[in-house]
């Protein structure tokens, strides 16, 4: 019998299987999804100061969010609210996405605290870019992701770590 897990929808730096196991050690991908009447916003204010990803609802037809469902064990499910800020920043909130095989239910966070102004660090873009090829995102959508405007964390140490994990993939 199978340990009980979750459904998890990842959209930005989580989209990258090596950081979201860097979180919960048992993230299986699933294959990738698409939640529609969102849109993908840079604005979530980060405990660092920075931008980090957040799905908007829209409710319009024209748009889309790309991403990747992950099955979690649920005892890791307060390793990820935690990673994620859950009640500092972001929320949880049940989504339906279309997948190749039809529709799913999952979580996903979004955020309750943004700042339009913030950009995020290029380390944080370089999870969510490395995570969406990684995965086959569309080649379009992959294209968008990798247009946006990062910034140089100046905390020179915490950008080593994270590139660190990343080129280690």
């Amino acid at each position: 019998m199978a340990a009980p897990a979750f459904i998890n929808f990842a959209y930005g730096s989580n989209m990258a299987t090596l950081r979201l196991r860097a979180r919960t050690p048992s993230a299986q991908p699933l294959g990738i999804a698409r939640l529609p009447g969102h849109r993908l916003m840079w604005h979530k204010a980060g405990a660092d100061g920075s931008a980090k990803c957040d799905i908007l609802a829209t409710g319009s037809a024209d748009d889309d969010v790309w991403g990747v469902l992950f099955e979690i064990a649920l005892h890791e499910r307060p390793l990820l609210d935690r990673a994620e800020g859950l009640g500092r920043g972001y929320d949880h909130k049940a989504v339906t996405v279309h997948a190749a095989h039809g529709s799913v239910d999952a979580g996903a966070y979004h955020a309750t605290h943004v700042d339009a102004g913030l950009r995020p660090f290029d380390w944080y873009l370089a999870y969510v870019v490395h995570g969406a090829r990684e995965h086959g995102l569309p080649d379009s959508y992959r294209a968008e992701l990798a247009a946006v405007a990062a910034i140089i964390d100046p905390d020179g140490e915490r950008r080593r770590l994270n590139l660190a994990l990343l080129l280690g993939a």
